[in-house]
């Protein structure tokens, strides 16, 4: 009787625990049409992909832009994705590849823009950016400080800090994101460390994780927007 009993309870204990899907789960589901995987699968990565892309363009409001066309381009070319592959390495490369490609496209307006602007003979100046409400929020002194040091780094060695540090990816990982050697990325990340101040690096411990977050209001109006774009009906 005491072995059933507990057997029992073991049952009952295992059937409380719930169950969360891996990521070829949801992508199957998303494959049967199940828009509910699909939004699993957005909350999942949104963070990853914005700080992502903001380590590339250094700009939260285009950051957020990738973040939904990462995520339509996903949608749509669902076949593309090979089933041995890792989901959030996929879906990383095709943020990387968007945000590559705006920034590219970006230094080729500013460029355009400083021409025009010797030939008519002003001066060129960068309007800076007032922080939103949300990030106002969110980021404390400390944050702000760490922020301004990271954004400093070259694309190269802040992409590669960003997804090791700030996003807590592998070497293998980070390296599979961005198509570089392991080697590459333990050069760069060094470097990355090195290049900012010591002063910061040892005060910067638990708040690194807390940089660049992609929750609440900002999550779920992504969401919101990917599903309005690809004509799914809305998340309840």
């Amino acid at each position: 009787m005491a072995g059933i009993l507990q057997t029992l309870k073991f049952r009952s204990r295992a059937a409380a625990v719930p169950h969360f899907p891996s990521d070829h789960e949801l992508i199957a589901s998303i494959r049967n049409g199940k828009g509910a995987a699909f939004e699993k699968l957005m909350r999942r990565y949104n963070q990853r992909i914005f700080r992502t892309a903001r380590s590339i363009l250094r700009d939260e409001a285009e950051a957020e832009d990738v973040v939904q066309e990462t995520f339509v381009r996903a949608f749509r070319h669902l076949e593309q994705f090979e089933e041995r592959a890792s989901v959030g390495t996929w879906l990383t490369r095709i943020a990387v590849n968007e945000a590559l490609s705006r920034l590219r496209r970006f230094q080729r307006f500013d460029a355009l823009d400083t021409e025009s602007n010797h030939k008519e003979g002003g001066s060129y100046s960068v309007e800076s950016k007032q922080p939103g409400p949300e990030d106002q929020a969110s980021f404390q002194e400390l944050r702000s400080v760490l922020t301004v040091a990271i954004d400093s780094l070259s694309q190269d060695l802040r992409t590669v800090f960003v997804l090791r540090e700030v996003e807590g990816l592998s070497t293998l990982e980070t390296g599979e994101a961005l198509q570089l050697s392991s080697e590459a990325v333990r050069v760069r990340f060094h470097r990355a460390r090195q290049a900012l101040r010591r002063a910061v690096e040892k005060q910067v411990g638990k708040e690194m994780q807390g940089l660049f977050t992609f929750a609440g209001a900002r999550c779920d109006r992504t969401v919101a927007q990917v599903f309005r774009k690809l004509g799914l009906p809305a998340p309840q």
